[in-house]
């Protein structure tokens, strides 16, 4: 078992209900795919899971078919009953492009059946995988299924893959502007390929790098100076910090860190 990720919210509560291993992909499809992840689920009544999503397009397959999930950019949440299981596939961000018939954008904020995007055989792949629990026998029929329609590699899509984890890494980035300038093209043209490859805007890509880490530092379960953090996250002062979280996770960040 791993932890659960950075972007999972409440951990501690859905690590009670939940258990996640991953997978790292074949060499094949490594420039595609940065990893499988399989979710367990056993409670004994309905429990919410919450993500703040990362810009990756994920293939699930689940019940009562698979599903492609487009960048969420809102708040991610699924509702877990009884007992079950998924496994996903966690592209790059950029890397399901070369699989898709067009831009990323067009499937954000989407769950699309995954047979409408792929091959219609996705269908018999998904008992395939669901058929098994321990995570190398799922993995198989799914990379088999990846492999057999493998694209062709794309440079820009392993470019924009670059892009993103270039200014989600760097802290000192906080508007599109710089992003650009760090990256040494123009904004309309970071614009224009995050609109294609990754499924939403770089200026969300900041935001939800900001949100992502201030969640991060609440989940600790220490006191928290929420006016420093919102500076060194690039907030105009504690209150902007505070309207940006509630607005996505849907509580204030002092209730969410709940100390």
């Amino acid at each position: 078992m791993v932890e659960l990720g950075r972007g999972v919210l409440y951990p501690r509560e859905q690590a009670a209900v939940t258990t996640i291993e991953r997978a790292s992909p074949s060499p094949a499809l490594a420039r595609f795919v940065e990893f499988y992840w399989h979710v367990q689920w056993r409670t004994e009544k309905p429990y919410e899971t919450k993500v703040l999503s990362h810009p990756n397009v994920h293939l699930v397959f689940e019940e009562p078919s698979p599903l492609i999930y487009g960048v969420d950019r809102t708040l991610f949440v699924r509702r877990l009953e009884g007992q079950g299981q998924v496994l996903g596939v966690k592209f790059r961000p950029g890397g399901f492009r070369p699989f898709a018939a067009g831009p990323v954008i067009d499937l954000a904020d989407r769950r699309v059946p995954a047979a409408d995007v792929l091959r219609p055989d996705v269908e018999d792949v998904c008992r395939a995988v669901l058929g098994h629990t321990d995570l190398s026998a799922m993995v198989k029929p799914a990379e088999e299924f990846l492999l057999d329609g493998l694209p062709a590699p794309d440079p820009v899509a392993e470019e924009v893959a670059g892009m993103v984890e270039a200014i989600t890494a760097d802290p000192a980035l906080f508007r599109v502007d710089q992003a650009a300038e760090a990256l040494h093209v123009s904004v309309r043209t970071l614009q224009r390929l995050f609109a294609e490859y990754v499924g939403a805007s770089p200026k969300w890509v900041l935001r939800r790098a900001r949100l992502h880490e201030a969640a991060s530092r609440a989940d600790l379960g220490v006191h928290i100076d929420w006016t420093a953090l919102a500076g060194d996250l690039g907030y105009f002062d504690q209150s902007h910090l505070t309207r940006d979280f509630t607005a996505t996770v849907g509580v204030s960040p002092a209730r969410y860190a709940g100390v």
